[in-house]
């Protein structure tokens, strides 16, 4: 029965994608990867290319279902196709297959798609331009096209296989080895990473872990690192914002004590945790902190009374007079 189910629906994506991309087909040709963290089970797509917003074009994904990465002369139907055709319980294989089929022009793609449960599956196309080529391990599939050298793909996957890390520092470990083979035949403009969670939570806004764009770039890869890591940031800085919201100030502080580590020289980040040293009623150790950043800014000085007034500072008025007269 689960087969006839199967085939029922292969059959009618088959009719509905019948008809091919006949749109401007974007000259993306570049490299990617799509992989799936096996310990958190979060799915990724990260790409690079010499042309303008390549995550606007390249990068699908879905929490719950899978990712999928479309290049070279790019037919983006692949992207929420490919989502929806695997979203109906057709492998990586089998919903790539359906729309190549249905594509007059797949020789001239380039295709990787990645589920749940970490299949995948590639295709380049017999007229992409060379060097082009791809390779698959376990949770992953790497791939480029028009390269300077068709060393890329190779490097890309032992990159990811070999670093450690998150999903997203090891995707960004492969596309910078597909740089160090000298890359995009064109040069670099652009890059983008995309990561989804397993499981969907039911609420769209929970369920993309990171998705952050370099648009154009001298050096897209480097630039996209140093925003993954003022993600980070933020992202601690965000859980201490609940924290904070939820009335738990020591956990608040410790979040945003990690986000001003890993940037000491942010203002937001240092006042941030000076408020709530002050909530923890550690005035003293507070004050210079404040003070430093009054020094530089008043307007985060004018902020200390509407905190008090949101509830959000909780302090006497002593203390709120002291913190004011610095």
């Amino acid at each position: 029965m689960k087969k006839v189910v199967l085939l029922f629906v292969i059959l009618m994506a088959q009719f509905v994608f019948s008809q091919s991309y006949k749109k401007s087909e974007p000259l993306v040709h570049t490299y990617s990867i799509v992989a799936m963290d096996s310990i958190t089970g979060d799915m990724g797509v990260a790409v690079q290319s010499h042309w303008f917003s390549v995550g606007t074009t390249v990068t699908y994904g879905e929490a719950g279902v899978g990712v999928v990465a479309t290049q070279s002369l790019v037919n983006p139907m692949y992207g929420p196709k490919g989502l929806a055709l695997m979203k109906q319980g057709l492998s990586a294989r089998q919903a790539m297959d359906v729309l190549i089929e249905n594509d007059d022009g797949h020789m001239y793609r380039q295709v990787a798609m990645l589920n749940t449960h970490g299949d995948v599956a590639a295709h380049t196309g017999s007229s992409c331009i060379d060097m082009a080529g791809d390779r698959q391990g376990k949770n992953f599939s790497v791939q480029a096209n028009m390269m300077l050298n068709n060393t890329v793909w190779d490097a890309m996957a032992i990159a990811f296989e070999s670093k450690e890390g998150t999903l997203a520092e090891r995707m960004l470990a492969s596309l910078q080895a597909a740089e160090n083979e000298k890359g995009d035949i064109r040069g670099k403009q652009s890059a983008a990473i995309l990561i989804v969670k397993g499981r969907s939570t039911g609420n769209s806004w929970e369920d993309i872990v990171m998705d952050l764009r370099v648009e154009d770039h001298k050096d897209p890869i480097q630039e996209l690192g140093r925003i993954m890591r003022i993600h980070q940031a933020y992202d601690y800085m965000n859980k201490g914002d609940l924290a904070m919201e939820e009335g738990n100030s020591k956990e608040a502080e410790h979040l945003y004590l990690q986000a001003q580590k890993m940037f000491p020289d942010n203002l937001e980040m240092k006042y941030w945790y000076a408020v709530n040293l002050l909530n923890n009623r550690e005035i003293t150790k507070a004050l210079p902190i404040l003070k430093s950043i009054f020094n530089e800014d008043k307007n985060w000085q004018v902020l200390i009374p509407r905190l008090v007034k949101s509830k959000l500072l909780i302090i006497s008025d002593k203390d709120l007079s002291r913190v004011m007269s610095i």
